[in-house]
């Protein structure tokens, strides 16, 4: 499959997916509240296993097991032994994991959470009984997912989560149907618990099982193999010992951020808030730089084990200003419908103010962000898993750090807690920007000359476009009425006015990148030509 149609076919599922996610947040923000204490026991609880899923996805199998399936498919069996070992090893891991960590329930939400409410603890400790065996399922996603986009199979792993979502929708609005809206944590019972957290559980549940039943494209038969021992296991194991170091870094530093963030009051935006404004951060990366990256990775990890490095070079600077041509778009978008599109996870209009302080935030990183998937990635593809650790170790330090300044700033009375949720955020962002200065000047090290300064003037001449396109939009914003108007008076027309907004950016941007003459704006158009109907 071409680089083209595989990033159309991973686009247009990670669109679906991330519509039906936005809907399934809607629905839980409907039945827990967006700023409640009990939205954010459930927040905290569900993030548990998420918390596993990504030292598995993003860290050992994304960096570690793509590559080496892609070389192991030149063994005489087609890399069947090592498939066969490596999923052994990898669900009685998971097993083991997902055990251990239910039983221990209790200390992970202290750990967590500290500052909750008795309430709102023992909620959170009800929820995590009934989420924390998703490691299991989250785990066998990401494993069979990553093995399938190795043996060019993409559309299965991005379309799969639309099953979860709609799953969780449902069982959501039965719940709402039942039990209402908003029930504070000591009005919980056993059959609410059960039923949230439990409709969570088994959307997961099925997203595994339905990978499953596209296993066999991959033309690989796989058989439990204990025998772990002769097949290149050892050098995964030296691989994913500084990916597994590198990922529990990530996670120490978001426990920091979580636990200042559990000292927040009901009423200002705390867990939850963060979480789903995440969400809406994540919409443009998941769309934009996930589907045309992780094809790339492929072609990038293909080349880099032919030694070609040219080529990997060529591919790093056409893959960012690719992904970075719609990145820039997005962000002036998202920029400018801030608080509208922040209404759709709120419950009315100041919380939708107070959550785009949160989203704005957040927003400041996403370019660096973007730049540094193509960068991080260009590591993994040379089975160079230390040097990621070494950038990521600096960018984690940086996030416990500006959380820990942001709570020391609320506890002086410098800033107020209704603040301290955008505080943290815009201190990740800060540590990625650095991050990722730290990680191009390492690579182009390694490499050589990244032709840095070519796509860095791409990009410079994309935030020019991008001026322009955010005004246009902030005044299209302020034309509907601003936070005053209908766009921030209701969910859905926050969604409705968030969607006219980011239209109005797109076509000014484009118009402005035609006017400056921009050549990567022939290779956007083609590649939105591929999402219309009827094109190929």
């Amino acid at each position: 499959m071409s680089i083209g149609r595989a990033s159309v076919l991973i686009g247009a599922g990670t669109i679906v997916s991330r519509l039906t996610g936005f809907l399934r947040a809607v629905v839980l923000v409907s039945a827990v509240g967006a700023f409640a204490e009990a939205g954010n026991a459930f927040a905290v609880a569900n993030q548990l296993p998420n918390n596993i899923y990504a030292i598995i996805s993003t860290g050992l199998i994304s960096a570690v097991v793509v590559p080496q399936i892609i070389k192991a498919a030149a063994h005489d069996d087609g890399g069947r032994a090592f498939v066969s070992k490596l999923f052994t090893l990898g669900t009685v891991a998971l097993i083991v994991t997902a055990a251990v960590a239910t039983v221990a329930a209790p200390l992970l939400v202290q750990l967590y959470a500290p500052e909750f409410g008795p309430d709102a603890k023992a909620l959170a400790t009800a929820f995590a009984y009934w989420c924390l065996p998703q490691i299991l399922f989250y785990g066998l996603f990401a494993l069979v997912g990553e093995s399938l986009n190795a043996r060019r199979v993409y559309g299965p792993y991005t379309w799969a989560p639309i099953a979860n979502n709609a799953i969780s929708i449902a069982g959501f609005l039965l719940f709402i149907w039942l039990f209402g809206q908003g029930s504070p944590p000591a009005a919980w019972t056993s059959e609410m618990v059960a039923l949230l957290a439990g409709t969570a559980t088994l959307g997961i549940v099925v997203q595994t099982g339905i990978l499953f039943v596209f296993w066999r494209r991959t033309g690989l038969h796989v058989r439990p193999d204990f025998a772990w021992r002769g097949v290149g296991l050892g050098q995964i194991g030296r691989l994913a010992g500084w990916t597994f170091f590198m990922v529990v870094a990530s996670q120490l530093a978001g426990l920091v951020q979580s636990r200042v963030l559990s000292q927040i009051p009901e009423g200002d935006p705390s867990i939850l808030a963060s979480q789903n404004a995440w969400l809406l951060f994540m919409l443009p990366y998941s769309i934009i730089v996930l589907s045309i990256g992780t094809p790339y990775f492929t072609r990038l990890s293909e080349h880099a084990q032919a030694d070609r490095d040219d080529d990997v070079r060529a591919d790093i600077g056409t893959s960012i200003r690719t992904i970075a041509v719609f990145i820039v778009a997005a962000t002036a978008a998202l920029t400018a419908a801030a608080v509208p599109a922040s209404r759709i996870f709120t419950d009315n209009e100041t919380q939708a103010v107070a959550a785009a302080e949160l989203l704005l935030c957040f927003i400041v990183g996403l370019i660096p962000l973007a730049v540094l998937f193509v960068i991080q990635r260009t590591f993994y593809a040379y089975h160079d898993t230390r040097t990621p650790f070494v950038f990521t170790m600096v960018q984690c330090g940086l996030v416990v750090v500006t959380a820990l300044l942001a709570s020391w700033l609320v506890g002086a009375d410098v800033l107020p807690v209704s603040s301290l949720a955008a505080a943290v955020a815009l201190g990740q962002s800060v540590a990625g920007i650095i991050q990722l200065v730290v990680a191009a000047w390492l690579l182009q090290r390694r490499l050589g000359d990244l032709r840095i300064a070519s796509w860095s003037l791409a990009i410079g001449r994309f935030l020019l476009a991008a001026l322009p396109a955010a005004g246009a939009g902030w005044l299209t914003f302020q034309l509907l009425g601003g936070i005053d108007g209908w766009t921030v008076s209701d969910k859905f027309l926050g969604a409705l006015g968030a969607a006219i907004i980011g239209i109005v950016v797109l076509v000014v941007y484009a118009a402005f990148l035609a006017l400056l003459r921009a050549p990567e704006l022939s290779t956007a158009k083609t590649l939105v030509r591929r999402f219309l109907p009827g094109r190929g």
